[in-house]
């Protein structure tokens, strides 16, 4: 194995390994070392330096747009049930790409300048696992936020479907619980080299994601979706529907892949496409800004003020209790340049 490629396999891999490969102490040198026909080990690979300057790029957008989501959902936009579990994904969103950034500049660094990276594997793999959690908490909100609208859908105008006023946050809060439990469990097992015990957290952490969340967020947005389609008087809260809609399709398309492939990891040695498959997950959590934005988009000039206008236009169209409340909204767009 080239010196090119010695970070990238160390520092996927999660299930403990050999001794030497998992030691605090083993650092990940790659220097600049000609091989006998005088050919650089460390030559640069055209095509992955390509994919991680584009990762780069998406991961410094998708802050950008997760930052103004924090900031509109958190300061300048009514609170309701939708908006709590909104700015829950942005926190995961954020945390997953300030990760994705951190990787991206270090494999970057090291492929344009070839040196000795002054960190350790062990120290890698950890900050992969701070990935994992966010990626995970985005999988677990999402599946929430499908659960929920689903089951507002089926209890607009009865009378006895009645949603405790702080149920949003106390869900949101639940999830980072188990989030943080999980993927501190994996991380304390994997590191200590006890390969068993990890390979059990691991299967607990691919249950919750495969058999429990991803099949509850895909069977209540089909659900929704059909209930809309079928009832009209359920359209009036359609831009949010869609946004929830696409916010999961993307979700399956480009999040996916990075759960499934770090399952199979630990069935093939070297799956590979790893920085692919983070470009997908760096386009999944950068994307859903704009998704907000052009689904609640009224067609004006790009200004602050249009945008926050959108973005109420998507999630000021329930109350506190699912039931639409314009006059805000309607504050906002009379006010707005």
């Amino acid at each position: 194995m080239d010196g090119r490629a010695a970070l990238p396999s160390s520092f996927i891999k999660l299930t403990p390994g050999p001794p030497p490969a998992m030691e605090p102490n083993h650092a990940t040198a790659s220097p600049a070392m000609p091989t006998a026909d005088g050919e650089n080990m460390c030559a640069m690979d055209v095509f992955d330096t390509a994919v991680d300057g584009a990762t780069l790029l998406i991961s410094l957008c998708g802050l950008v747009g997760n930052g103004a989501v924090l900031w509109l959902l958190g300061c300048r936009i009514r609170r309701n049930p939708i908006t709590v579990y909104v700015l829950n994904l942005a926190v995961a969103d954020f945390t997953f790409l300030l990760f994705m950034l951190t990787y991206t500049l270090l494999n970057l660094l090291k492929e344009l300048s070839c040196f000795t990276l002054p960190i350790s594997v062990k120290h890698l793999v950890a900050l992969l696992l701070i990935s994992l959690f966010a990626h995970n908490m985005g999988m677990y909100l999402l599946a929430a936020i499908s659960i929920e609208r689903c089951a507002s859908a089926f209890c607009s105008g009865r009378s006895h479907c009645h949603r405790p006023q702080h149920l949003s946050a106390v869900v949101c809060a639940l999830l980072w619980v188990l989030s943080i439990a999980v993927i501190t469990m994996v991380t304390f097992l994997c590191l200590s080299h006890q390969q068993e015990q990890c390979r059990l957290a691991l299967i607990t952490m691919y249950i919750l994601n495969f058999l429990i969340f991803a099949p509850s967020m895909v069977i209540s947005n089909v659900i929704l979706l059909v209930k809309v389609l079928c009832r009209s008087r359920q359209r009036q809260h359609r831009r949010l529907y869609i946004v929830i809609f696409l916010t999961v399709l993307f979700f399956l398309l480009f999040g996916v892949p990075l759960s499934v492939w770090n399952f199979m990891q630990h069935f093939i040695s070297d799956p590979g496409y790893h920085q692919v498959v983070f470009l997908l997950a760096c386009i999944n959590s950068s994307i859903n800004p704009f998704i907000y934005v052009l689904v609640g988009s009224c067609r004006r000039h790009c200004s602050l003020a249009s945008v926050q206008v959108a973005f109420q236009r998507v999630f000021e169209e329930l109350g506190v209790d699912g039931v639409g409340s314009d006059s805000s909204m309607m504050h906002t767009l009379s006010s707005a340049p």
